[in-house]
């Protein structure tokens, strides 16, 4: 084999190993990175809805506590610091409204049929 062709064959097996994000092969540093900023991110958007840190975790259970809190921190200090209100999500309290709706509709038809199933057998049968 010469030397141009060594070379060459060189430079192309460079460039392939050089795409490997391309090929599809996963980076677990990029996705912990990415993870993480994610979870930071979680944080900050629960401090400027208002919610509790507790809740935070709670709708966010595969998310890591330690990033959640740190960015549910600084959004809180970054508030305080611009005097920024909370901003309570409307889609949410009208999915609220509709669950609460539903709720209680099922649960007046619910204690409905009780009520009548319960009076269907109190009645004596006759012989």
């Amino acid at each position: 084999m010469s030397l141009r062709s060594s070379l060459c064959l060189c430079v192309c097996a460079i460039t392939l190993l050089s795409a490997c994000e391309r090929l599809g092969l996963p980076d677990p540093a990029k996705e912990a990175a990415q993870k993480e900023a994610d979870a930071r991110a979680t944080g900050s958007a629960c401090r400027h809805s208002g919610r509790a840190i507790e809740d935070c975790y709670a709708m966010n259970p595969d998310a890591s506590r330690a990033a959640v809190y740190s960015g549910w921190k600084e959004m809180n200090d970054y508030m305080r610091e611009n005097k920024i209100d909370t901003v309570k999500p409307e889609k949410e309290m009208e999915a609220r409204a509709k669950m609460d709706d539903s709720a209680s509709a099922s649960a007046s038809s619910a204690s409905a049929s009780a009520s009548s199933s319960a009076s269907a057998s109190s009645k004596p049968s006759k012989k």
